[in-house]
């Protein structure tokens, strides 16, 4: 019997420090809490594998906060634990381990160690190529530490390499996002994920910019229309550098896109290790704790055989039509109307007539056809200008 696929998400929840805009579960620690939690994290994995018998893995994430803060040595025992309790898919398919990374928190030793534990693919937070604006948004590193990072990640046999990047910082001008840009273009990562800064509520950030003007002694976040500037610059030299967008802040060279990300974006279960890691499997989705202590306290005898959940959510088919589609359609290639006929037994005009119909004539979605895997398809997607107002388009598909 053919197993599913599956994801692997684990989350490591430690920082050096935590930047300013972010609002992600993560924080600085000592050392005895990273043991504690790696061996917490351990117990999870073990405790919960049998639920995903029936299950091959097919990309492994390590998320944060800041992974590699963790030892080399660390993140080998996970993969081993990994590899001992779940069945991978086959070597020839070559699964994509990810691991996100900070600059300056990289090292050769433990490159060699992520290396051995058959990690593949890293992914390096750089943000700006420009130290001032680096500062401004609390990052712990440098343009000259970052550089340092990629160098050592190539010397140690990574070849498919991610860098992030964000622009409208404050203070920001076109000119020196396109530096941005053209200095990590230069470097030939595999891909490049680029973002627009969000301001979150409970981060610095929003102190500093969540009122009608910035606080005292802070420059100002770029205006609307030079935001939009910014985001057609990263379209327009990405293409020309060689990388195609495949989703809406995603690019890659070809072959080179996250397939991890993809498996979000096209409903694929998943199974999320770690605090407040997120797990999907068929349409139950839930959340572990995020209380570091009620976390801990899981890796005790009976723990995580049945672990600490919140926001247990069983999914209607009205909210497995409505994934399908707004995440489906972030992908520029868009969602096979084959693959929503054959998961929901109705078509998508019988479901969405409406929203279809205006979007169409809005000229924001288009249907087209293509040869895939030796079938022919036809799928539904965004155009251009339908992806630059994304947010609206998407929102039509929510009931």
């Amino acid at each position: 019997m053919k197993q599913a696929p599956l994801g692997i998400y684990l989350h490591i929840p430690f920082c050096v420090r935590k930047c300013l805009y972010c609002d992600f579960l993560s924080a600085p620690t000592d050392e005895q809490t990273k043991t504690e939690y790696v061996e917490a994290l351990l117990a999870e994995i073990r405790a919960q594998a049998p639920l995903y018998s029936d299950y091959a893995v097919k990309t492994v994430f390590f998320g944060g906060g800041t992974p590699s803060l963790l030892p080399g040595k660390e993140l080998f025992r996970i993969m081993e634990c990994l590899r001992q309790n779940f069945s991978f898919a086959p070597e020839e398919e070559a699964p994509e381990i990810t691991m996100e990374a900070n600059p300056g928190t990289l090292t050769a030793d433990n490159l060699e160690w992520y290396r051995r534990a058959g990690i593949n693919r890293l992914s390096i937070g750089l943000q700006s190529a420009n130290d001032r604006e680096l500062k401004a948004l609390g990052r712990i590193h440098t343009w000259g530490e970052f550089l340092n990072s990629f160098r050592l990640a190539r010397e140690a046999g990574f070849s498919n390499i991610n860098v992030d990047l964000m622009s409208a910082l404050p203070g920001q001008t076109p000119q020196a996002w396109m530096d941005t840009l053209k200095k990590t273009a230069a470097l030939e990562p595999e891909h490049i994920s680029a973002y627009s800064l969000i301001i979150e509520e409970g981060t610095p950030f929003y102190t500093f910019y969540g009122g009608e003007k910035p606080a005292a002694g802070h420059p100002p976040l770029p205006d609307e229309e030079t935001d939009r500037l910014m985001y057609s610059q990263t379209k327009a030299y990405l293409a020309e550098a060689g990388y195609g967008r495949y989703e809406i802040s995603n690019y890659a060279r070809p072959g080179f896109s996250c397939r991890h990300n993809l498996s979000y974006w096209k409903r694929t279960d998943y199974a999320g290790f770690g605090l407040g890691a997120a797990s999907l499997r068929q349409n139950v989705r839930w959340n572990n704790t995020s209380d570091m202590k009620e976390y801990l306290s899981g890796s005790a005898a009976e723990g995580f055989a049945t672990p600490v959940k919140q926001a247990v959510q069983t999914l209607s088919a009205e909210e497995q039509m409505e994934e399908f589609m707004f995440l489906g359609l972030r992908i520029t290639e868009g969602i096979s109307l084959r693959r929503f006929r054959e998961a929901f037994g109705r078509t998508v005009e019988e479901v969405y007539a409406g929203p279809v119909e205006k979007l169409t004539h809005e000229g924001l979605l288009e249907r087209y056809s293509q040869e895939k895997n030796g079938v022919h398809e036809e799928f539904l997607k965004l155009t251009d200008y339908g992806i630059d107002v994304s947010n609206y388009a998407l929102s039509e598909f929510l009931f």
